[in-house]
């Protein structure tokens, strides 16, 4: 059985760019974020100690939106470490981080990253 936990459209204000003007003014983001969970024991117990909260999940990437980065990546990948150190039952994880209105000259809702990756792939 395939189960995910997932937030769909977090929105969050941060200070996150290459620009020395985007680090100090600041722009939205927004995540969204699927992890891969065995909830079959939670689904049985109805216990969230067999699960992963959501809004534990969002408080670890609220923290790490908080620390000014110049590259999403950058940011993408703290909060993926920072989500397999803080829950051992979650297996994968695929996030995509989206600045919007980047200060670019060009008319486009957002641009960002997206990371899909395992637990072994970031902790080893």
């Amino acid at each position: 059985m395939n189960s995910y936990i997932f937030l769909e459209n977090a929105h969050f204000f941060a200070y996150h760019g290459i620009g020395k003007q985007e680090r100090q003014v600041g722009n939205e983001f927004i995540v969204n974020l699927k992890m891969t969970v065995n909830i079959s024991r939670s689904g049985t117990t109805d216990d969230i100690k067999d699960t992963v909260s959501y809004a534990e999940v969002f408080d670890v990437i609220k923290s790490e939106m908080n620390i000014p980065s110049k590259l999403l990546e950058h940011v993408c990948i703290r909060i993926i470490k920072q989500l397999f150190l803080n829950f051992k039952q979650i297996e994968a994880v695929d996030l995509k981080l989206v600045k919007r209105n980047p200060p670019m000259g060009g008319d486009l809702d957002g641009a960002g990253v997206q990371i899909q990756c395992n637990r072994s792939e970031i902790l080893n």
